[in-house]
Formats: C-alpha cells, structure tokens, sequence
C-alpha cells in the first residue's frame, strides 16, 4: 500500500480529530503522541493523575484500529509479568509440556501506566521490546507485532512512590511531552462529557496497513545535509567539554543527549514536515521538536535542582545559542535566559 503526502496528511489530521473528540484541549499533546506513531517510536507523558493519559492511547487504538494493552506498573510488577513466562500444560493424553503464555506487551498499542512506580528491575524488562521490537524468554526470541507504539506515562517525580527511569530506558523514549493540567474551559467540557450519559461515537480512519505506509512513507521524506548537520550541532552542544556547549548547559549539564536524539529530532522533523504538507524536513521543524526529543536526554546536576533550572530551559538556551544557520548564530556567548539568571538580573 503506497500513500501520497496528501493522504498522509489527510488521514493524519482525520486521526487527530477523532482523538479530539475524547480528549479535550490538548491538541499539542495528541500531535506528539500521533508524531510517535508514524516515526514507529515511543513516547514518554508526564503529568498528575487524571488528566487523561491513559484514555489518549485507548482513543488512539480504536481510531486506527490497532490492537491495546494496559500494563499497570506497580512496586511489586515482575518482568514475566510484562513479557511473558513459560507455564507447564498437560493435553488431553496427559502430556505435560512448557508452553510461552505471551505478556501483554504483545500488543500494537503498550500503555505502561505509571511506569516509574516500578522497580528499576521491572522497568528495564521493556528496555529489548522498545528497542528491539523482540522479546527473549525462555531462550528464544519472539517478534513483536508492527506497527509497536509503547505509551508511558510517568508522574512527577515529587510524588511518593516513584523511582526515577533508568537513562538507558529514558533514551528509548524517541518524545517526551509534558501534559498539562486543563484549563478551566476546557475543564467544564470534560464534566460534560463524562459526567453525562453521552458518548463519543468514534470513526476508525485507518488500520494496520494504513500506519504502515505512512510509517514507510516518513522514512522516505528527504533532510537535506545541512538539515542532519544542524540536528548533530544542536546534539553535540549539549555534550560536557564540547567546545560548542553553551556555559549555561557546561554547568548545569552532567550528560548530554546520545546519538538516539539526533535520530529522534530527524525524525519527528520529517513526520512534522509531511503533517504541514511539506515533501521534505526543514531546520525549524528540527527546531520545533528539539524540546520534545531532548527534554529526557539531558541529565542535569544538583545545581540545576537547587537553582531551579529545568532541562526545558536549558533546551531553549541551546536553540538560543546554536541559532539556525543564516538566521544568525548567537553562538557560546548567547545572554543566560535561566531562572537563576533572570533572578539575578541578567
């Protein structure tokens, strides 16, 4: 099945209005969440209870007609209870034998909910299945179905009971949106759709081969080189002892984004491209995603903590500093736009 970047526009923007229909006044948060899918990555939403995470995926896997399942992570989760394990069984002659029983990570749409309420031992069992698309039990390896969207949802770290994710695992995230609490409007619309006896009557406007020619056809959209060295720039300033990192990240960064956030700016910037009905990735579209391909992948010290300094922030003093080419680059010596600095009177 081949789809045309008019097509793909079209039933991307069809998709996004049904999810609307669920979901209330977060337009940026569906566009992310649907950006996920059609660069077949997975994405990380943070936020307080009841803001409707965990409905945005279901919505999602009625619309485009995908398989769902919802793993609840708890302190006492085990691996097997995410992958799989191997169960004895006895047929009908009274022959014993072990068979795989599949986890419910076998499934199209994977909703980890509170993921970080896991232990690190837990949380690391997904780490093949995102990365991979496989999973190894009992020693052999099973393939996952494609297209696999993995949707965590994370609470902050401030609430009790949670454990930070392992670097290692954050990385696999190729996005990582912020969901904000509703405003009040959009608030009042929420208790009237479900406070009351009407439902949202949802249209499916795509299947499993639909998803996988828009996949195709996103890895088919051209970046120009200086499009992919603009992205590796935005990268290495974030790395400690670059000569290019911005003093504000030198001190308050401990690690940089890997390889994996260029890869996700790239390609979060083709599907952002294709959305507006562009036939190729652009700077600013690189530009535009950094925020959510890079939020997670910076680990950032005790300083930015105290001085309270977010990795949003230090993102926005990178585009700051390494400005787009021809649009003239402020470079190193970029004014510090932190919250430390403003207070300071920078």
């Amino acid at each position: 099945m081949e789809l045309t970047p008019e097509q793909y526009a079209d039933t991307a923007a069809r998709i996004e209005a049904e999810v609307g229909k669920v979901i209330v006044g977060q337009n940026a948060l569906i566009r992310t969440v649907v950006t996920c899918l059609l660069a077949e990555g997975h994405v990380l939403l943070e936020g307080i209870p009841g803001v409707g995470k965990t409905v945005l995926l279901k919505t999602l896997s009625q619309v485009v007609d995908l398989p769902f399942s919802r793993i609840q992570f708890t302190p006492d989760l085990m691996p097997a209870d995410i992958v799989g394990t191997q169960v004895l069984e006895e047929d009908e002659h009274g022959h014993r034998s072990f068979s795989f029983r599949q986890g419910p990570v076998f499934a199209s749409f994977v909703l980890a909910d509170e993921v970080n309420r896991a232990s690190p031992k837990t949380q690391s069992a997904l780490l093949e299945a995102m990365q991979e698309h496989t999973v190894t039990a009992g020693g052999q390896t099973r393939i996952l179905p494609r297209p696999f969207l993995v949707l965590a949802t994370q609470n902050p770290l401030e609430m009790e009971g949670t454990y930070p994710l392992p670097e290692a695992q954050l990385d696999r995230f190729l996005l990582k949106a912020l969901v904000p609490f509703p405003t009040a409007d959009d608030l009042v619309t929420v208790l009237e759709r479900t406070t009351g006896s009407l439902e949202a009557t949802l249209e499916q406007v795509a299947d499993a081969a639909t998803v996988a020619a828009m996949i195709e056809l996103t890895r088919q959209v051209p970046a120009a080189s200086h499009v992919l060295r603009h992205a590796v720039d935005l990268v290495v300033a974030t790395q400690p002892g670059s000569p290019t990192i911005p003093p504000t990240l030198a001190k308050y960064v401990r690690f940089g984004a890997s390889p994996r956030g260029a890869q996700a700016l790239i390609l979060a910037a083709k599907v952002r491209a294709l959305l507006d009905g562009r036939p190729s990735a652009s700077i600013d579209d690189v530009r535009a995603v950094a925020p959510a391909a890079l939020r997670h992948r910076l680990v950032v010290g005790y300083e930015a903590v105290a001085d309270g300094v977010s990795a949003d922030h230090l993102i926005a003093h990178l585009l700051d500093a390494i400005g787009a080419p021809g649009a003239g680059v402020r470079g190193a010596n970029a004014p510090d736009r932190t919250p430390a600095a403003v207070a300071a009177g920078d």
